[in-house]
């Protein structure tokens, strides 16, 4: 494994329905990058986090999202406007890459029973592991 592979920290992904921008214009694809501790630390600080602790998240994801479509200042504020399904998305895609550390899943051969793992695409495609 290359440097590069091992300190990959910005990943791609497709929301499922899209954010709609206030031109009308949709906006179905992004990027993100790892969080770091400064990135947690600043969104506790935020003025709207401490009167509305659940606002924490929309803080935090406008920090690491790099890019969502042509946009690439993303603001609590946009998010504010996202379908729940995407948000949700976005919430789980945070978690995996920050948490799980791995985008592997166990999956079962529906005709033979044969055990093997995938790896999750960020951009919500399937890819097998060797």
């Amino acid at each position: 494994m290359t440097t590069a592979q091992a300190l990959r920290t910005e990943f791609d992904f497709s929301l499922p329905r899209g954010f709609v921008d206030s031109s009308g214009q949709v906006h179905s694809t992004g990027r993100m990058r790892m969080a770091t501790a400064r990135d947690e630390l600043l969104a506790h600080k935020h003025r709207h986090v401490k009167s509305y602790p659940e606002y924490l998240s929309l803080v935090l994801l406008s920090q690491v999202i790099t890019q969502l479509g042509e946009i690439k200042d993303i603001t609590p504020e946009d998010l504010e406007n996202m379908f729940t399904q995407d948000m949700a998305f976005l919430k789980d895609f945070y978690n995996r890459i920050n948490q799980t550390g791995s985008m592997n899943i166990a999956v079962q051969c529906p005709k033979c029973d044969h055990n093997f793992e995938l790896e999750l695409a960020l951009s919500g495609e399937l890819l097998a592991t060797p």
